[in-house]
C-alpha cells in the first residue's frame, strides 16, 4: 500500500453560530454548496463535490451530529482524509471549526490561503 507524502495542516477558526446550525453547513448537500463547493450529489456513502465543471468523490467515512465530518477523496491513500469537526468551549461555549486536510507540502500555502478564503465565505453565511 502507498504511503502519503502529503503532510497533514490543521486549521482552527472561530466560528460565531450555534454547533447544530455549523453542522448543517459542514455535512448536507444543500450546506455544503453554498460555500464549499458549487454543488453536491450524495450517493450512499460517497460525495460528489462539483467545481465549476470539475468533480471529485469523497468517500464519507465519520459523521457526528453536531461534532463533524470525516471524507476521504477518492484517489487518496488510506491514512488521508479531510475533516470538519465542531468544538465548543465548555466554560464561553465559544464555537470553533477546525479544518483538517492532506496537502502536498510545496502547494500548503495555497491551501491554507484557499481554506481560510472558503471558511471566510462560510463565516458571511453565519452571519460573523
Amino acid at each position: 500500500m502507498a504511503k502519503s507524502t502529503k503532510k497533514k495542516i490543521r486549521m482552527e477558526f472561530e466560528i460565531k453560530a450555534s454547533p447544530a446550525m455549523l453542522f448543517n453547513y459542514i455535512s448536507s448537500p444543500s450546506g455544503l454548496s453554498q460555500w464549499f463547493c458549487n454543488d453536491v450529489d450524495i450517493y450512499n456513502n460517497f460525495y460528489k463535490f462539483k467545481w465549476d465543471g470539475d468533480e471529485s468523490i469523497a468517500e464519507l467515512l465519520k459523521k457526528t451530529q453536531n461534532k463533524g465530518i470525516r471524507f476521504r477523496w477518492k484517489d487518496a491513500v488510506e491514512e488521508e482524509y479531510f475533516e470538519f469537526e465542531i468544538l465548543q468551549d465548555e466554560l464561553t461555549d465559544d464555537v470553533a471549526l477546525v479544518v483538517t486536510d492532506y496537502v502536498e507540502p510545496i502547494d500548503e500555502k495555497n491551501a491554507i490561503q484557499l481554506w481560510e478564503n472558503q471558511v471566510h465565505d462560510l463565516k458571511t453565511l453565519l452571519g460573523g
